[in-house]
């Protein structure tokens, strides 16, 4: 695989969830700036047509089931042609952490998921403002329970320490005062379930139930409300240092390095906190086009980028698609519901051996099926460029066009070994095809495919 055709790969697994053989020549072709360009402006696309999804999809499009916003999600993931905004979306879904297990309203966690993915390229001060408006946070955190005569501080502690500046850089009166900024920010009661079904809250602000006195907030006095104290914390240098660290793990890898940490902090700031500008600097920088099969893909990402490879739910016709929500959930991400308000630890944790197994049998199952049509995309391409074709080329042909999975020696020894063609193969018929699923799913299983 060249180098050109490499990196665009490296590209659109980061910034979205992988790509067919046929999306990375294209991206090629137009090249990184262009395609790098297109990414960070969304807008510039339709997202996916979904009129027919719930027709087809009967039996799960209920509007209060969180599952069925999950769903939806998924099915956005592998069609949207902004796949960045999914993706900044998953990013801000795991540090802002809400579970429908306590908020139990789909339609909250639904219009959550979309005002991240709305604003997650946005400035960052914006996002924080619209996250504590946010009626499925307001109650995954209590804020509606955090009144001038009785403060509740979940919120303001949260917003400090997991949303945005980290411990140790803050005092316990700086949340108290974060607190009291927030009274009166609430939302309107939602309506009972029957008879006629949930219905999302909206946010609401009681300026009889605000705080007005004085606060002193970190180091700064006023008579601040919500939109006050966000001011002040998106400009702390600790806020910086958060975010850059959120954006690396999430976009370059697991492992951290403090200096590449300290240049994304710089650019926050550079860049007023816009994280559209942020993240061009990232996609952009040495260290990210270096950093190649550095990140464990999480389950989502693993799902649907094997699904996209493997061509299928292209369209909403095709049946199992709450199948693949469900099994992120069994590969240890349940979208919309993570496991606590520190959201999920990612990296090598996504790979133990329960979570392994099951990252292993879906591989082996989508990309060893030589009627999916990415499958015979692929063996389609393998043929046009090869007349015939040793078990050692057909494996690295095919590892090329999964997107350049990068094989070290005892693994691609161990598949060799395995592989049913030993011999020269005749490119053509029946016979090509199953012996590019039987590598795929090969591939699939093995260590280097885990990664991004």
């Amino acid at each position: 695989m060249d180098e050109d055709r490499s990196l665009i790969a490296h590209l659109l697994r980061r910034a979205g969830f992988g790509a067919t053989p046929s999306d990375i020549d294209a991206a090629a072709a137009a090249g990184y700036e262009a395609t790098l360009d297109d990414l960070l402006h969304p807008e510039r696309f339709e997202r996916p047509a979904e009129d027919l999804l719930a027709r087809f999809h009967s039996e799960h499009s209920d509007e209060e089931s969180p599952r069925w916003a999950a769903i939806k999600w998924t099915y956005r993931m592998i069609n949207s042609r902004r796949p960045l905004e999914e993706k900044m979306a998953l990013l801000w879904h795991g540090v802002f952490a809400t579970g429908w297990a306590k908020v139990t309203n789909g339609q909250m966690m639904q219009r959550q998921y979309e005002m991240l993915r709305d604003n997650g390229l946005g400035n960052f001060r914006t996002l924080l403002q619209k996250l504590s408006r946010d009626p499925a946070m307001i109650y995954w955190l209590d804020q509606q329970s955090n009144h001038s005569e009785a403060v509740n501080e979940n919120y303001g502690r949260e917003l400090l320490e997991l949303f945005s500046m980290g411990r140790g850089n803050y005092t316990e009166d700086d949340v108290r005062a974060c607190a009291r900024a927030f009274t009166g920010w609430t939302m309107t009661q939602v309506l009972p379930r029957y008879p006629t079904g949930y219905w999302p809250a909206e946010f609401v602000y009681r300026e009889e139930d605000h705080d007005n006195d004085e606060k002193t907030f970190l180091g700064e006095t006023g008579n601040f409300n919500g939109d006050d104290v966000i001011e002040i914390i998106v400009r702390q240098p600790a806020t910086a240092t958060f975010v850059a660290r959120e954006i690396y793990r999430a976009f370059v890898a697991d492992d951290v390095d403090e200096d590449h940490v300290q240049e994304i902090a710089d650019a926050y700031v550079r860049y007023g906190y816009e994280l559209r500008d942020v993240m061009r600097f990232v996609f952009e920088s040495d260290f990210f086009k270096h950093a190649r099969f550095k990140r464990v893909k999480s389950p989502i990402e693993f799902v649907v980028g094997t699904v996209k490879l493997a061509g299928e739910h292209r369209d909403p016709h095709q049946f199992n698609l709450a199948r693949l929500p469900a099994l992120s959930a069994m590969m240890g991400q349940e979208l919309l519901n993570p496991p606590t308000v520190e959201g999920w630890h990612t990296g090598r944790e996504w790979i133990d051996s329960a979570f392994l197994v099951e990252r292993v049998n879906f591989a082996a199952e989508k990309l060893g099926d030589s009627s999916a049509p990415g499958i015979a995309e692929i063996a389609s391409r393998i043929r046009s460029g090869h007349t015939s074709a040793s078990a050692a080329d057909l494996l690295d042909a095919c590892a090329a066009e999964a997107g350049g999975v990068n094989l070290n020696e005892s693994t691609r020894s161990a598949i060799l070994n395995e592989l049913s063609v030993q011999d020269e193969i005749a490119c053509e018929g029946p016979e090509l095809d199953d012996a590019v699923a039987e590598a795929l799913a090969l591939i699939g299983a093995s260590r280097e495919y885990q990664f991004a």
